[in-house]
């Protein structure tokens, strides 16, 4: 009795952390404000995708089988890689991805040989001769039959997915960080695949300028005629639907004019709608009626910019010279877009000076140019974070 008694309870009890699962999952927040985590809703993106997906259909040589996407901190790049790796697998297809960083070009290889393993006749045997810790490189070496170029790899590997009607995509994040020679490689690699007509992707995402110049550094010919996909804002409209519909789904109330509020808190700007979505489905989580409040929309709202200057602001922001610094606080000075001209007053320089570092600012997604002679911040809420920290920043004031 004491056994079957033990038995019955300890199926209760797996059956209640069961449910208990269950409902944890359905009250989980859907949105997702990390980087390159998937978003509930990819807002105003489904577009850019179109062209990738009827590349998968098309077949080899399809243009959107080759696609960059640019775009400034924060606007969903790495998201949209990880949302054509879904796709491709939906269809079937064997993603890699990896981040350019040194060494890229061995991982690549040592991926695709795994999945060579798994698809063919079974494993080889090799051997782990070096280990790049900086590039998390793995370098192996394998029986002189066996030893084949990263092309003779990847066209073995591909045959195999071609004679199952599927095929491989490489997804590259932070391109404007690559190696050249590791960069011209992979383009001449890929390129020659797509001569042989093989169903391979490769798609890269990085920073606007940064890549434009990469591309026009001669190390990449090949390269300059992917489609280019330079993602910016998502219309407010499009934003209060996807809250709208998001909040519904998931039983939170909401009214019209907070829906409002919330999506024009958020300029458009990817990364703050989840902020933004997470904050105010956080409180509205805590009622027992599930409804935000006007006082919670505006703790929020609070919230969401404050982990916005923590995450994205602050980090781009450190990273820039001291000159750099003082050039984005005399912008913050205005209330809307800064002429160049009053920067270089305010500096004490001369414009064509201030123009050496509104460039560089431009290439580091920093500022946007936004009419003759003028610039404003690309990230929302820049301006009021450099007037908050403006005092703690190193201001040299007039150079």
């Amino acid at each position: 009795m004491a056994t079957a008694r033990h038995t019955k309870q300890s199926k209760g009890y797996k059956g209640s952390k069961e449910s208990k699962r269950i409902l944890r999952q359905a009250m989980r927040n859907p949105f997702k404000p990390t980087a390159g985590a998937m978003p509930p809703l990819l807002v105003g993106r489904s577009d850019a995708l179109d062209s990738f997906e009827e590349g998968i259909e098309d077949g080899p040589g399809s243009p959107g089988l080759l696609t960059i996407f640019t775009g400034a901190r924060g606007v969903g790049k790495t998201v949209m890689l990880s949302a054509a790796e879904d796709l491709a697998k939906e269809h079937g297809w064997v993603t890699i991805s990896d981040t350019a960083t040194p060494g890229l070009m061995v991982r690549l290889g040592t991926t695709m040989k795994q999945h060579l393993e798994e698809l063919g006749d079974g494993p080889t045997r090799s051997r782990v001769t070096a280990i790049s810790v900086a590039g998390w490189g793995v370098t192996r070496q394998l029986p002189p039959e066996k030893q084949v170029e990263w092309r003779q790899i990847a066209t073995e590997l591909l045959d195999i997915l071609g004679d199952h009607e599927t095929g491989l995509l490489i997804t590259v994040d932070e391109i404007h960080a690559v190696d050249r020679d590791e960069l011209t490689q992979l383009a001449a690699a890929i390129q020659h695949l797509i001569r042989d007509e093989q169903p391979i992707a490769l798609l890269m995402a990085g920073i606007p300028k940064a890549v434009s110049d990469l591309l026009n550094e001669d190390v990449s010919t090949f390269l300059r005629r992917a489609e280019r996909v330079d993602l910016r804002d998502v219309p407010i409209a499009d934003v209060r639907d996807a809250l709208e519909e998001t909040f519904r789904a998931s039983g939170v109330g909401i009214s019209p004019d907070q829906l409002t509020r919330a999506a024009q808190s958020t300029g458009g700007y990817p990364f703050l709608i989840q902020l933004v979505g997470y904050q105010v489905w956080r409180l509205a989580n805590r009622r027992t009626d599930r409804a935000v409040t006007d006082e919670a929309m505006t703790e929020a709202l609070d919230a969401a910019r404050r982990r916005l200057g923590s995450t994205v602001i602050a980090a781009a922001v450190n990273g820039l010279s001291d000159v750099d610094k003082t050039f984005l606080v005399m912008m913050a000075d205005d209330d809307g877009p800064s002429r160049t001209s009053e920067i270089a007053s305010r500096l004490g320089q001369t414009a064509k000076y201030a123009s050496v570092y509104r460039k560089r600012l431009i290439d580091a997604a920093m500022i946007q140019a936004t009419g003759t002679g003028l610039v404003d911040f690309t990230v929302p809420f820049m301006r009021e974070w450099l007037r908050e920290h403006a005092a703690s920043m190193h201001r040299p004031g007039r150079l």
